[in-house]
């Protein structure tokens, strides 16, 4: 399993870039990061100094949308890194969220969203792409690789993503919730005729590592109750979509009853008091708080229901603290974890 890191774009940005320079060192894979213009700090020419300033990592937004970048430069912008770093992007997208809300603006369509990720990822790998009656290509970029990952909750939105998306974003860490993604993403790339164990799988969500005290535990839920926050926004449309009865998780829907209004200007934020509806209970099962122990059992749970990559969301108080936890106490006993639970399987 991979390990890989979310970050906003909040200034300095030189900060920003520091951190994910320092995951590289400690062997995080991905460094992601929020893509809310309005919000924070321009994404993509932050991108170009932290690949720059690291080696291997790959780079790109968790997640980007189709609303408020134009699809053709998009693309652009990823082939061009690309040539100057050597293929280190990929592209996480979405309906649209934050960025598209705070301007008074709707999520993208489904059908949007759909054209919007074939459009990025076939001009992103140097071949051509129609949009309405037009075919465009970008002629410098044949070189460029390009994959697109789709993040989503809802069943029409895993279905989309396991038919066309190279892999998926779950932006939750509860165990149930993730092994009915999958199987729905899996099932969608099987109808699709596409092999579902192609498909990379994406979990993220804040982690927290303490020392094991009841009082370490309580103040880590306060710095990443704002994540069930955020969920719940987009768990909230769902519910009003599709409402309570069908095949959706209760444990994903139950807890928005509470919820009351949200506001951007707080959104991914530590003490968010619109996340005060949020129960330690989903807290705890959304993201992973505790010591390294606790850590690396979630992490493997995760890894046996398929997960390949597990991406730290960096919204609390102990930034610097949570990277060199999982440095050096997390990353160097997960590869034979895994290794030791794949082996397991196998013999069954």
């Amino acid at each position: 399993m991979d390990i890989g890191l979310v970050l906003q774009c909040t200034p300095p940005a030189s900060r920003v870039i520091e951190l994910a320079r320092l995951a590289e060192t400690y062997g995080f894979s991905h460094v992601w990061t929020f893509d809310s213009h309005l919000l924070w700090q321009e994404p993509y020419v932050i991108y170009s100094q932290i690949l720059a300033a690291t080696r291997k990592v790959m780079v790109g937004p968790m997640v980007t949308n189709p609303a408020t970048r134009d699809w053709t430069v998009t693309a652009s912008i990823f082939a061009t890194l690309n040539e100057m770093f050597g293929n280190r992007t990929v592209c996480g997208i979405g309906r649209g969220d934050s960025a598209v809300r705070t301007q008074g603006g709707k999520p993208a369509t489904l059908a949007t969203l759909r054209q919007a990720v074939e459009v990025i990822r076939e001009l992103g790998n140097g071949r051509s792409a129609r949009i309405d009656d037009t075919v465009v290509r970008l002629p410098w970029a044949a070189d460029s690789r390009l994959e697109v990952w789709v993040a989503g909750y809802g069943p029409r939105a895993l279905d989309l993503t396991g038919a066309v998306a190279d892999g998926f974003i779950l932006q939750l860490a509860d165990p149930d919730i993730t092994a009915w993604t999958i199987a729905r993403v899996r099932a969608a790339a099987e109808r699709a005729g596409r092999d579902p164990a192609a498909i990379r799988i994406c979990v993220a969500a804040p982690a927290y590592v303490t020392d094991g005290t009841d009082a370490a535990l309580a103040h880590a839920r306060r710095q990443c109750r704002w994540f069930g926050g955020m969920v719940g926004n987009h768990v909230a449309e769902i519910v009003e979509r599709y409402g309570t009865a069908g095949d959706i998780p209760a444990a994903l829907t139950d807890y928005v009853e509470g919820r009351r209004g949200y506001d951007y200007n707080q959104h991914g934020r530590a003490g968010n008091v619109h996340a005060e509806f949020v129960p330690d209970a989903i807290v705890d099962r959304f993201c992973l708080l505790g010591t390294p122990d606790d850590q690396l059992s979630r992490l493997r749970e995760l890894a046996k229901l398929g997960v390949d990559q597990f991406a730290v969301y960096l919204q609390h108080d102990a930034k610097t603290a949570t990277l060199e936890a999982y440095g050096e106490s997390v990353l160097p006993r997960l590869a034979p974890l895994v290794t030791a639970t794949q082996s397991t399987e196998g013999s069954d």
